[in-house]
């Protein structure tokens, strides 16, 4: 993930898959509207931004008075400090349900290349350090197995640049920026071991970690040069000569038949291993039809940071309705503290979530988009199979729940009950000139969002 003037956009192609069980998986995954990614790491032991602050680019900020390789080696020495004793992944898959979220992407490896699970490909990683005798020390595996206990549907997010590797930022150059430091024209060798270190430990979260539904790879900069386009050049840092390829098919092809349906995520690659696009920290303007996630931080950072600042309940409700109204799911990001859970406030703020969720689900989860999906504050939804139709009315932040709400178009027919989907109450309703009115009871003045029912009187 990235922060700042890094933000990746979204693609602006979409290339639906044809394997009959990615098409399947990927409908199953847009039923679920609402996930979790988690980013843990070396990061979260001093608090900072993940990886990004070894990166030599000019938007990154450091001490000044610390050279950039002693800084570097600052960094990398918490992998001998890293010991999270009280790893609680059962904590999170407990925080995540409540909150009515559906399904997991954890960072196996961000951008630094420290591996939060048991790679044999190199030393680096949660389970050679201080935590190395724990019998949680490959983090990986029990962060599935409790999601997956929980009914979560499960995605490894994988960084496929790797600042730690020889065969990546090779240590006889200076790293210039996000990009791999050496000419592979000149080294084909190097960047061939690079290709195959990355096969090897996809393959390794492919087989050994039990049934992993989508592969969430990061690093939109590593890709066919032929592919770089416009989109990539906006994102301000420099791109080689030469193409950083990894063989995105080879990889498929393996990852595929380890994991038949598998969804792939090769962010902002735009084509077939592209299966659903990633816009990051934003909503799009528009109703998308194709499928898409937006995801965004829970505070203002993607791993812990000390005092961070997290979003309130509601804001966050009011995310979740538009962005499901607009096709889309809502990927939620939250940090781990160093000892391994979460901290309190993110767990209570998961609570005022699913407070919601809990009771509005229907209007939310199954659901397809409907051709007129808003009218100013009220965003619209209708049941997978086209039977129902939904009215989510989102509050602003200090807006107490209005007596009267009303909307243009979506008129229901005559006889049609509209119900309160969190109490399955009638409201009353008329339609005058094209435009729907609700009268509202007062004792509703606590929800965030309002979400009703159309029931068609046969």
């Amino acid at each position: 993930m990235a922060q700042q003037n890094d933000i990746m956009p979204q693609s602006t192609h979409y290339e639906a898959p044809t394997d009959p069980l990615v098409k399947k998986k990927l409908d199953t995954w847009q039923d679920k509207k609402f996930g979790m990614i988690i980013h843990w790491g070396l990061y979260a032991v001093p608090g900072i931004i993940e990886s990004w602050s070894i990166c030599s680019e000019d938007w990154i900020e450091r001490d000044s008075t610390i050279s950039y390789d002693d800084y570097k080696k600052w960094y990398w020495h918490f992998s001998k400090q890293f010991n999270p004793t009280k790893f609680n992944p059962e904590q999170w898959a407990r925080a995540g349900k409540i909150a009515g979220m559906k399904y997991l992407v954890f960072t196996t490896k961000h951008h630094d290349g420290f591996a939060m699970f048991d790679t044999k490909q190199s030393d680096f990683s949660i389970a050679k350090g201080p935590f190395a005798n724990n019998p949680k020390a490959d983090v990986a595996k029990y962060v599935f197995d409790a999601f997956r206990k929980e009914g979560f549907m499960i995605g490894a997010y994988f960084s496929k640049p790797d600042w730690h590797s020889q065969y990546y930022w090779w240590q006889k150059y200076a790293t210039a920026d996000r990009n791999n430091n050496y000419d592979i024209r000149k080294y084909p060798w190097r960047w061939n071991k690079f290709k195959d270190f990355t096969y090897n430990q996809i393959g390794e979260l492919m087989h050994n970690y039990g049934s992993v539904d989508i592969l969430w790879l990061d690093g939109g900069w590593v890709r066919p040069l032929e592919s770089v386009n416009a989109e990539v050049l906006s994102w301000g840092a420099n791109i080689p000569k030469w193409s950083q390829n990894i063989d995105m098919p080879k990889i498929a092809d393996m990852a595929r038949k380890a994991q038949p349906g598998l969804i792939m995520v090769d962010r902002t690659v735009h084509g077939a291993y592209e299966n659903y696009q990633t816009p990051e920290q934003k909503i799009p303007e528009k109703q998308l039809d194709y499928p898409w996630e937006s995801c965004m931080t829970l505070g203002g950072a993607w791993g812990f940071v000390p005092n961070d600042n997290y979003k309130p309940a509601s804001e966050v409700i009011n995310k979740l309705v538009e962005i499901v109204a607009k096709g889309g799911s809502l990927l939620l990001g939250v940090g781990p503290k160093p000892d391994g859970t979460f901290p309190e406030e993110v767990t209570k703020k998961l609570e005022d979530i699913g407070k919601w969720t809990s009771v509005n689900g229907k209007a939310i989860y199954n659901t397809r988009t409907t051709k007129n999906y808003n009218s100013g504050q009220t965003w619209f939804t209708q049941a997978k199979d086209g039977q129902k139709l939904f009215a989510i009315y989102c509050l602003g932040s200090n807006e107490k729940s209005p007596l009267k709400i009303s909307w243009d178009g979506n008129i229901p027919k005559k006889g049609t009950d509209i119900v309160l989907v969190s109490t399955g109450k009638k409201i009353k309703w008329d339609e005058t000139k094209g435009k729907v009115s609700l009268e509202i009871p007062k004792e509703l003045n606590t929800q965030s969002a309002l979400a009703f029912e159309f029931i068609p009187q046969n």
